[in-house]
């Protein structure tokens, strides 16, 4: 039985259902990433969990018991939220003990856990200060450390770096990463940023529109997305995307987009004549030579540093390419790309769902 079950789940507000029968099994001290875009029902699944939201349907387990009926306190849960929720008139020392002073704690026993939560995250100097005189990070860092006080079974996340600046995610993201192989607590984070998702996870869940697209490993996702909605929106930039038909010949089995490029597939025992879309990552078009290479015109070019991102014209679309190779490239040059062919995606045309 795994340590988090989601088996089931429905919500909905009235006659508008939000979720849609949800299935997710999380592990003991696996760190689970629910992303999406706005509105697709993950931070509404997380409230569920911590029991802010009612459930319409299906059952929500926490280390083997149904918590449906179980208020917040009774569930053994911290809630980490974006806006950080501190009390402006109590100290940072103050605010981390405060489940602890509704508990009725002693003191000593106060003074123990948030001076060890406190060394975890960096926080010892800071304790007698009040929020209004922290950064945004410090008062992220002491929203962290008032769930890491009460050493609850599972940590809830709700797009805690979304107020920061992108400097400060970053470096935020590694706190948090390293703050999960310290403790090895169970963690269920709610972002909309995929990054996120891929930098940080054990295990991704895609949703949409209250629906699980797909759940797996972040590099499984990335590879192997199930569908052209997993394929564009894990991975930065996206999936190229075109379309067009699978032709088969004396020469192999090729791509005809619907413009008429013909592009490389490896060998796929897929019927001539069906209709699909080819997907391709931008760092798995190589720059090439004449001869096995395809002509394609730049559209723009972008030099990023560590790479050049170029915006071509391929298949009747536009695509990107990332290049490792430093280039003078300007818009209108042609050039000649190879798809690495052991790295296409190929999805059914109608449904998007990947048939290879």
């Amino acid at each position: 039985m795994s340590f988090v079950e989601i088996n089931a789940v429905k919500k909905s507000y009235g006659a508008h259902p939000v979720l849609h029968g949800i299935d997710v099994a999380i592990d003991e001290g696996e760190f689970v990433v629910l992303v999406g875009p706005s509105g697709c029902g993950k931070s509404t699944l997380l409230r569920m969990i911590a029991g802010l939201e009612d459930i319409s349907g299906g059952t929500i387990g926490i280390a083997g018991r149904v918590v449906n009926d179980l208020p917040p306190k009774e569930r053994d849960i911290s809630m980490v939220f974006q806006n950080y929720a501190l009390y402006p008139h109590m100290t940072v020392a103050e605010n981390m003990a405060f489940s602890m002073t509704l508990a009725g704690a002693a003191k000593a026993e106060k003074a123990k856990r948030v001076g060890e939560a406190a060394e975890i995250l960096g926080l010892t100097p800071l304790l007698g200060r009040y929020p209004r005189q922290l950064s945004g990070g410090q008062r992220q860092r002491v929203a962290m450390g008032r769930s890491i006080v009460r050493k609850p079974q599972v940590f809830l996340f709700d797009e805690p770096l979304s107020n920061l600046d992108a400097k400060l995610r970053v470096a935020m993201r590694a706190e948090i990463k390293a703050l999960h192989q310290r403790l090895g607590t169970t963690i269920v984070y709610v972002t909309h940023d995929q990054v996120e998702a891929l930098t940080m996870a054990d295990k991704i869940v895609v949703m949409r529109d209250g629906h699980v697209e797909q759940i797996g490993a972040p590099l499984d996702l990335y590879d192997f997305p199930d569908n052209t909605f997993v394929a564009t929106f894990i991975g930065s930039p996206s999936m190229n995307l075109i379309e067009g038909t699978i032709r088969g010949g004396d020469n192999g089995t090729i791509f005809v987009a619907t413009n008429g490029d013909k592009l490389p597939l490896s060998n796929r025992k897929i019927p001539d004549g069906t209709k699909a879309i080819y997907g391709i990552r931008p760092e798995h078009l190589a720059l090439s030579d004449t001869e096995r290479g395809i002509a394609t015109k730049i559209v723009l070019a972008e030099p990023m540093g560590s790479e050049t991102q170029v915006l071509l014209a391929l298949g009747g679309v536009k695509v990107v390419g990332a290049f490792r190779e430093r280039t003078s490239y300007v818009t209108g040059d042609t050039i000649y790309v190879a798809p690495e062919l052991e790295k296409i995606c190929l999805f059914a045309a109608d449904t998007g769902k990947r048939i290879a």
